[in-house]
């Protein structure tokens, strides 16, 4: 990588943090599509291994920030590259906390909504999904990071139009279900629209980042 020519344990950690970070995305479209086709076994081992997922990503994450500042790595950059970290880090947090939320308030999702869900979960997970190659564009290839920006940006735009479909058609369209109801479907919808959101927020960071780089 362009910034640790000589630190090649580094490279590891960094690689390992975004491996994780992808793969709670995967999981995450998996157990969602579980929970809607109402297969708890095969959603709760997902929830357990984003559980794992979460943990190894905060152990290589704080291990990261040892030895950026610990061996007197990137002095101009180590603070960007934390705080780069720690709102991608967040992104996991969210999943976890989402896929928690499913286990314990055990949400009812009309049928109707299930197209619209998964399509909301697959591009919260694009969004990560463009993010995640950006984040490592900057340390190899730091002109090539605002291509993928501009697609982060375009997922979450797509996220948000979808979201508040979503919550429209709930609360106007369905007057079937109770008002306590439409809340909590509302809620939901909310928290999975989280993620593209961090995804956004980390972005923001990255470009910034990116040009700091180029001056």
């Amino acid at each position: 990588m362009g910034l640790f020519k000589t630190t090649d344990q580094l490279k590891r950690l960094l690689d390992e943090f975004f491996a994780n970070v992808e793969e709670s995305t995967l999981i995450f479209k998996i157990a969602v599509e579980a929970y809607l086709n109402n297969e708890m076994d095969q959603f709760k081992d997902s929830l357990q291994k984003i559980v794992t997922l979460e943990s190894n990503a905060d152990r290589t994450r704080k291990e990261i920030e040892t030895r950026l500042y610990t061996k007197s790595l990137l002095p101009q950059f180590r603070g960007d590259v934390t705080h780069l970290l720690e709102k991608t880090d967040d992104i996991i947090d969210i999943i976890k906390s989402n896929l928690s939320q499913f286990d314990v308030e055990m949400p009812h999702f009309p049928e109707i909504l299930h197209k619209d869900l998964l399509r909301l979960t697959n591009l919260n997970v694009a969004c990560v999904e463009q993010l995640v190659p950006a984040e490592r564009a900057y340390f190899r290839d730091p002109e090539s990071v605002k291509d993928f920006i501009h697609k982060v940006i375009f997922y979450e735009k797509e996220v948000d139009q979808l979201a508040n479909e979503i919550k429209r058609k709930v609360f106007q369209s369905m007057p079937e279900l109770r008002l306590s109801e439409k809340i909590h479907l509302r809620y939901f919808t909310l928290h999975i629209e989280n993620i593209s959101d961090v995804a956004e927020t980390a972005a923001d960071i990255l470009s910034i980042m990116a040009i700091k780089r180029s001056l």
